[in-house]
């Protein structure tokens, strides 16, 4: 059904779905903007397609532009891969009015998920454990908000309803800040997301951050992966991620994920998603789920070897899932580093010219990124430029694994945060693990 598939996205996650469909015989078109013409899955693709200038909102945002380039090159499909318009449901939706196949969910689906007031109710009709909050969106009466707060107990977090990537919320901590945060809150929300609704909850204060990776298919089955823990963060911005989580339990993986696999068939999920939890003293809290794929999807695959993109596409064509629950069986640890064109230590992007560009490699290392030497880092996008990822048999190895490689990754001609993830292998906290979402932050005097 699927032969051809329109890449709507850039750098590593499209060269990683260019890869998946080469093996399953699968011809490519990847689009680009005019900046992009030298990136690697698109002097590697069947089919290119210029979609406009370097600004993301007249190039892999422009929605007309992307439907065009599926029509003229007869493509059956459009992969959007991660960012950009991968949890958009008017994009999804466009796409699948104009005669081809979205691979994600349905876009009503995306909706209900990406307000997240809606995906909360959602989730506890299913079973689905959420933070204590404001059950809707909060209104304008002062009031009832203030004894709202106090009824949760502060403190307590503002969020944007559209929100998403750590923007769109406030931590309040006493009742003398509440009505300023709801009216800056909101306000910043109707800017960045065109959506002034926003809601209460809890603000649990040393939570770990960690998903349950899940795959669904048209025909009502359900399935989870495990667990990643990504709780060494940077401004709500993951940094490494990890998978299994640090001392989740067997028993308490089958349970969360069986609530997960549910919950997706409850609301006739399709194709591969993650629900993210707060996770603090042995309970779990869903704070929104992802209709797409997760840029850390690596280390799921590498534990439970299972091709996620691959599976997309055949989910997205019909098919069945080809694996019971009972068929999937997790083993080993793997550990993502994100390699980002920034400075270690100030975080300033740094795009330019790659003069040299070495991989490491060795037992065990997958090193996923666009770059090779001679490659230009354009200033438009966001700045990671690769994902490095460590698989051994025990949490240890892949740790160990992941020193050596890090040690022989070569990158010149700009600024990279190997450093970083240099001294985040070498930190004792983490290397015993079950860091909460603030370590990182506080380990770097943010």
């Amino acid at each position: 059904m699927i032969d051809k598939i329109v890449i709507a996205n850039r750098g590593e996650i499209a060269l990683r779905v260019l890869r998946a469909c080469k093996e399953l015989g699968i011809r490519t078109v990847a689009v680009h903007s005019d900046v992009d013409r030298d990136l690697k899955h698109v002097l590697l693709a069947d089919e290119t397609v210029c979609i406009g200038p370097a600004a993301s909102a007249q190039s892999y945002l422009n929605v007309p532009a992307l439907i065009s380039a599926a029509e003229i090159t007869d493509a059956s499909a459009i992969h959007p891969g991660y960012g950009f318009l991968s949890e958009n449901a008017d994009f999804a939706e466009r796409v699948e009015q104009s005669g081809f196949i979205f691979i994600g969910p349905k876009s009503e689906t995306i909706r209900l998920m990406g307000d997240k007031v809606s995906a909360i109710a959602a989730m506890k009709e299913a079973g689905v454990p959420c933070v204590p909050g404001s059950d809707g969106p909060l209104g304008d009466d002062d009031t009832t908000n203030l004894r709202l707060a106090k009824k949760i107990g502060y403190p307590i977090i503002i969020k944007a309803s559209g929100g998403g990537g750590g923007r769109g919320m406030r931590e309040v901590h006493s009742e003398a800040h509440l009505l300023n945060a709801i009216s800056l809150t909101r306000s910043e929300s109707k800017q960045l997301f065109a959506n002034d609704m926003i809601y209460m909850e809890k603000f649990l204060e040393n939570p770990r951050h960690i998903e349950f990776q899940v795959l669904a298919d048209q025909h009502g089955h359900a399935v989870h992966l495990g667990e990643r823990d990504c709780s060494m963060q940077r401004r709500h911005q993951k940094v490494v991620e990890e998978a299994p989580a640090p001392g989740i339990t067997p028993e308490l993986r089958a349970k969360m994920g069986k609530i997960c696999a549910d919950a997706c068939i409850r609301i006739g999920y399709r194709g591969a998603g993650t629900f993210e939890f707060l996770f603090q003293d042995g309970e779990f809290y869903f704070i929104e789920m992802n209709t797409r794929i997760q840029v850390e999807h690596t280390i799921t695959e590498q534990i439970s070897g299972i091709d996620l993109v691959a599976e997309q596409i055949h989910i997205a064509a019909g098919r069945p899932l080809p694996f019971t629950q009972e068929d999937i069986i997790l083993n080993g640890h793997a550990i993502e580093c994100r390699i980002n064109a920034e400075d270690s230590k100030t975080f300033m992007p740094s795009p330019g010219l790659i003069t040299h560009y070495h991989a490491p490699g060795g037992a065990g290392i997958r090193m996923d990124s666009h770059v090779y030497s001679g490659y230009r880092v354009p200033p438009n996008y966001d700045s990671m430029i690769g994902k490095l990822i460590a698989y051994g048999q025990t949490r240890e190895s892949a740790i160990a694994r992941m020193q050596t490689a890090l040690g022989e990754i070569g990158i010149e001609g700009i600024n990279t945060n190997v450093a970083l993830q240099k001294a985040i292998m070498e930190d004792t906290h983490f290397q015993i693990g079950g860091t909460n979402i603030h370590y990182l932050e506080k380990k770097l005097g943010l």
